[in-house]
């Protein structure tokens, strides 16, 4: 096959002596065997996206290995160096189950010592928002997390946190990314200076685990805790180092784990996906739940920032919630307890993204805070905190199931999300409840939303040039009436415009550019499309909602609304 010069180019700089042998010799093995493979591993570089740089590991500049996160952790580090003049740098880093997180995650931390920078390095595995955490509580510049969140097996990442314990958020990654790829392979300095690597753990654990049982409690009755039966699976992740001890430090007693998902492991072999998102990777835990009667299960991916809730519908069968749902249910309960306190007096803000439900607008509005909504990305909503100092943030959350309690971690969090929600599930079955019915009851108050996601993967070359063209299309040739509602607005986050299509006046939208579309119907339907930032996938995201007067009317307006959004992804030819 015909192999473009420039991809050609780089694969000869990687046959040079600064590239060991066996990354060589797999390079030459790839051009003998796998053309394909190799134009895949070089046509372009690692690309930082929403959740950081995910790819598959492997020899190339588009392959996650020791040559691409070195230059990433050497161009990291010369910004530094310039950005904090005459400081003792300090980084901390964590990684995750996956495989060869340990040995890349030791790379990255040869590569500070060796520039000088002080490494506080854990000595196993731990979940992403321990990192964010450990970061502020030992006073560090920076952090990074090894790890692909819920990606497939074969991939890992580089997420990178700065000094307030969010993500990277522009124009700051723009000028690091900047210096990294101005530079060349050969300045990598992997010779480690054993002398600035710190290994930590169990004081780091302790004071974690506090954290999070202060943040994430609310006065819940002993006996309401003992008499919740939860649940729980680590689907092979990091989140068995954290959740089932902060469950028993704030009292609950009867956390029952899957047993066959309790060992971490990076193949996650009793799962298609390691995604609490998906239903089919909470199917064990919820048939455990139905053998023992429990009241809740609760899942985490591997990296434990996101967490899947299931639970009894009013026919007492075990649901999944979405991840708009659990958003909800935590925010109100935040909500009420901070109103209940006495503690609202319009200085306190909830967070929210531009894909999840306008509930939390409603939920605002009901409380008089300010909802502040961005981009897909809790780095956008860690550093709404950090731009508003003068406002207090509550909680927030996206539909990508992660959400957010307080400051103390600056990122989605399943640790303390999982203390939250089993606080809100206690206190409901105390008062004869359940967590579905708080959540009707939310419907009744604020409106019936419906929501819904579409993911269509698109491999390599040819699946990045497909979804582009399904963007342009949307673009250049926007409907103008969906499912028989006319098109009110169309929100274009790549070109900074909202167009109101009856008018045709356009308006500028202030958020960061991306590359997102949001289409407005005339009925308060909203449908977005958005390529995924970290995987070969395009998403859309529809809401649907209606008015809801009594609980018990609950299934007839959920079957009209899940009705109306069938008949939108028809319509789109999207099935």
């Amino acid at each position: 096959m015909h192999i473009e010069q420039n991809i050609l180019d780089k694969v000869n700089e990687w046959l040079t002596p600064t590239f060991d042998n066996q990354t060589q010799e797999d390079i030459k093995e790839m051009m003998t065997t796998s053309p394909k493979d190799l134009e895949e591993s070089f046509f372009k570089n690692l690309e930082f996206g929403t959740g950081g740089m995910r790819g598959i590991m492997g020899v190339g500049t588009n392959r996650i290995n020791k040559y691409t996160l070195g230059k990433n952790t050497q161009g990291l580090s010369n910004y530094m160096i310039k950005s904090f003049p005459g400081e003792q740098l300090k980084v901390a880093i964590a990684y995750d189950c996956r495989h060869n997180s340990n040995t890349l995650a030791k790379v990255v931390a040869d590569v500070f010592s060796a520039n000088g920078i002080h490494v506080y390095l854990f000595s196993d595995m731990r979940p992403t928002p321990e990192l964010s955490f450990a970061l502020k509580y030992l006073n560090c510049h920076a952090g990074i997390v090894l790890t692909a969140s819920h990606n497939p097996p074969e991939y890992n990442g580089y997420k990178v946190y700065w000094q307030d314990g969010g993500q990277l958020v522009p124009p700051q990654d723009g000028e690091i990314i900047e210096v990294i790829e101005a530079l060349n392979y050969s300045e990598i300095k992997f010779e480690a200076n054993e002398n600035l690597i710190e290994y930590i753990d169990i004081a780091i654990d302790e004071a974690f685990a506090k954290s999070t049982v202060e943040n994430a409690s609310f006065n819940t009755p002993a006996a309401a805790k003992e008499n919740l039966k939860i649940v729980y699976t680590s689907l092979h992740g990091t989140s068995i180092k954290a959740i089932p001890g902060v469950l028993a430090k704030a009292g609950y007693t009867d956390v029952n784990i899957v047993p066959e998902q309790e060992v971490p492991n990076g193949d996650f072999p009793t799962v298609k996906s390691p995604n609490p998102e998906e239903p089919e990777a909470l199917s064990m835990a919820i048939a455990l739940s139905d053998k023992i009667g429990g009241d809740i299960v609760i899942g985490t991916d591997p990296d434990s920032d996101r967490l899947g809730v299931a639970v009894r519908d009013t026919d007492g069968k075990m649901i999944l919630l979405n991840g708009n749902q659990t958003m909800v249910i935590m925010t109100a309960f935040l909500l009420e307890q901070w109103k209940r306190a006495g503690k609202i007096d319009g200085k306190q803000f909830i967070g929210s993204t531009i894909v999840s439900t306008p509930m939390m607008l409603e939920l605002a509005s009901g409380y008089n805070v300010e909802c502040k909504v961005g981009l897909t990305g809790f780095k956008w909503i860690a550093k709404f905190i950090k731009d508003f100092p003068e406002l207090t943030f509550i909680g927030g959350g996206e539909e990508s199931f992660g959400f957010m309690v307080g400051d103390a971690v600056r990122d989605k969090d399943a640790v303390g999300a999982c203390l939250l929600v089993c606080e809100i599930a206690a206190q409901a079955k105390a008062a004869g409840s359940t967590l579905y019915k708080e959540l009707l009851n939310l419907y009744v108050d604020f409106g019936f939303y419906k929501e819904h996601l579409i993911s269509l993967t698109k491999k390599g070359i040819s699946g990045m040039q497909e979804i582009n063209q399904m963007m342009i299309d949307l673009r250049e040739n926007p409907m103008s009436e969906i499912n028989g509602q006319r098109v009110v607005c169309i929100e274009d986050y790549e070109n900074s415009t909202s167009k109101n299509m009856f008018t045709q006046e356009i308006e500028s939208i202030s958020i960061p550019k991306s590359n997102v579309l949001i289409y407005y119907l005339e009925d308060g339907s909203k449908i977005c499309a958005r390529p995924s930032g970290t995987e070969p996938k395009i998403k859309f995201y529809f809401s649907v909602n209606s008015p809801l007067n009594a609980v018990e009317n609950a299934k007839e307006i959920e079957l009209e609304l899940d009705t109306k959004i069938k008949n939108i992804i028809a319509e789109m030819q999207l099935n």
